[in-house]
């Protein structure tokens, strides 16, 4: 799974418009309104690289109000959730 974070700035009138179309495109998996030189950060996954250009300025670019993105693909991802769980390996309740 490929995790794409897309920093997105929009027209500031319609933020909650605009951030609500975006969570439901099916591979965005949650969005933050931010305070910032950004309005949106969105959190993108997808099976393969290739599917990035058709969900970011395929999909997400063409919602109105959107003016700009910026993406960062992760190249590995920490969580807490994660490492409870490696911990917890082996160990019986």
């Amino acid at each position: 799974m490929i995790t794409a974070i897309v920093l997105i700035k929009t027209s500031v009138d319609r933020i909650p418009e605009i951030a609500e179309s975006i969570a439901a495109l099916d591979c965005v998996s949650e969005v933050f309104s931010v305070t910032g030189t950004y309005d949106l950060v969105a959190m993108v996954r997808v099976k393969a690289h290739d599917d990035l250009a058709d969900v970011i300025p395929g999909r997400i670019s063409k919602i109105p109000g959107v003016l700009a993105t910026d993406t960062h693909v992760a190249f590995r991802t920490y969580s807490q959730h994660d490492l409870e769980a490696a911990f917890a390996i082996g160990l019986d309740n």
